[in-house]
C-alpha cells in the first residue's frame, strides 16, 4: 500500500536525555505510541475510555539512524504499511523539525507498531471500526 504520511510534533523534554546526552530509545516509543493514538483520537474518532473497540499494541520495533538530544524539537511521520480486517500496521518515522535526518526518507528513527482492534471488555479481535478504517483510507492511503 503506499501511504501518505502525515506529522505530529515531539517535544522533547528535559527527563528525555539518557546519560549519553540523547534522547533514550524508550522515548521514541512513547513519542510513536502517542502520536498513533492521539491521530485516532483527533482524526478517526477513537474513544479510548468508551465502550467501543479499542487498539492494542502487539507488536513493536524501531531501527535507530541518528542521535538527538533536548531542546531539540522532532516530529512523527504516521503513515500505513498494511490495513488488514481487524489491524493495522503504521509505518513511522521520527523526524528532526524541519526535515533533516539520516534515512533515505530523512528519519533519525524508523518504527513500525501493529494495533489489533478488539472489543474493549472480552479483548477479542472485531474488524476496525468503520470510522477508524475510513480516515485512514482517506487520509493516509493514497
Amino acid at each position: 500500500m503506499t501511504h501518505r504520511p502525515e506529522r505530529r510534533p515531539f517535544t522533547t523534554r528535559w527527563n528525555d536525555n539518557d546519560q549519553y546526552g540523547h534522547v533514550n530509545n524508550t522515548v521514541y516509543y512513547e513519542a510513536m505510541d502517542t502520536a498513533v493514538n492521539t491521530w485516532m483520537i483527533e482524526h478517526a474518532g477513537l474513544d479510548p475510555h468508551g465502550d467501543e473497540p479499542i487498539a492494542l499494541v502487539v507488536s513493536s520495533s524501531c531501527e535507530f539512524r541518528a542521535p538527538a538530544s533536548f531542546p531539540e524539537p522532532l516530529e512523527v511521520a504516521i503513515g500505513v504499511e498494511r490495513l488488514g480486517s481487524s489491524s493495522v500496521t503504521w509505518s513511522l518515522g521520527i523526524h528532526r523539525a524541519g526535515g533533516e535526518g539520516a534515512g533515505a526518507d530523512g528519519a533519525i528513527a524508523e518504527g513500525r507498531f501493529v494495533h489489533v482492534f478488539v472489543d474493549a471488555a472480552s479483548r477479542r479481535p472485531v474488524p476496525i471500526p468503520a470510522g477508524i478504517r475510513s480516515a485512514i483510507e482517506r487520509r493516509l492511503l493514497g
